[in-house]
């Protein structure tokens, strides 16, 4: 087993804003869920969504993406305008099966369905797999209505491993999750405890106490919160996940990116 406390530096973080992270794993650039418009509002059937702060970086200023980890494509909170356009130059975006045909234009889009693989050559000439991880956008039933969302698991032979988990609201699949993969090093939760009106208001993602939660399930050495900020219809802040995980005893796990 791969000495996750020795190999942690490989595996920097960076929260741009929303659900925007760049991961940097075994010389591979991820980019999740790209965002990068200026705030303004955005009509979603009946409802509007309100974009409140830019990204902290401009997308011309990222430099070289290698690979896009799309959790969905329906909502703009997740991939907006800017975050399209971008889709165009990186060389491979893993997403849902339903995304990947909605994005064929783009050319590098492929679905994937929960637990399915794909292997990635590294620079240094060796391999790294992403497997696509489930997730709920929702309560249970919710995907008529919220969609499909991927999350995703990166490992390697020599690299401890990471989750990214996508619009999810599920702990059972948190929990299925940490049978499946075991011990997962570093955890990219999205937090941020959406609530809209559909469900009668019920999550659509966790909020700060279920993250701690999740964490814990994980068993997760280090947790990075994002999709808690920039967004009208997040309920929970950044500073409510950091008083969920000092409450929880799990402070010295967070990582703010």
């Amino acid at each position: 087993m791969t000495d996750v406390s020795s190999t942690a530096a490989q595996i920097p973080v960076r929260v741009l804003g929303g659900p925007t992270t760049v991961i940097e794993y075994g010389g591979l650039r991820f980019l999740t869920d790209p965002t990068f418009d200026a705030p303004g509002d955005y009509p979603l059937g009946d409802l509007v969504l309100t974009k409140t702060a830019a990204c902290s970086i401009d997308p011309a200023d990222l430099g070289p993406v290698d690979v896009v980890l799309l959790s969905h494509d329906e909502h703009p909170d997740n991939l907006d305008h800017a975050g399209r356009a971008l889709l165009a130059d990186v060389p491979v975006v893993l997403t849902t099966t339903g995304g990947a045909g909605r994005l064929g234009g783009t050319g590098t889009a492929r679905g994937l369905a929960p637990w399915e693989a794909v292997e990635l050559i590294r620079p240094d000439g060796g391999t790294l797999t992403v497997t696509a991880a489930p997730a709920l956008h929702g309560p249970e039933g919710c995907e008529p209505v919220t969609g499909e969302v991927v999350g995703f698991v990166l490992t390697a032979t020599d690299l401890p491993t990471v989750y990214v988990s996508g619009d999810n609201a599920s702990l059972r699949l948190v929990r299925e999750i940490a049978e499946r993969v075991g011990p997962v090093d570093t955890a990219v939760l999205f937090v941020g405890a959406v609530r809209t009106p559909f469900f009668d208001g019920a999550l659509l993602t966790i909020d700060s106490a279920q993250a701690a939660e999740a964490a814990q399930i994980l068993g997760a050495r280090q947790v990075v919160p994002a999709h808690c900020d920039s967004w009208g219809h997040f309920t929970e802040s950044r500073d409510d996940v950091v008083a969920a995980f000092v409450a929880a005893g799990l402070a010295d796990r967070l990582q703010l990116g």
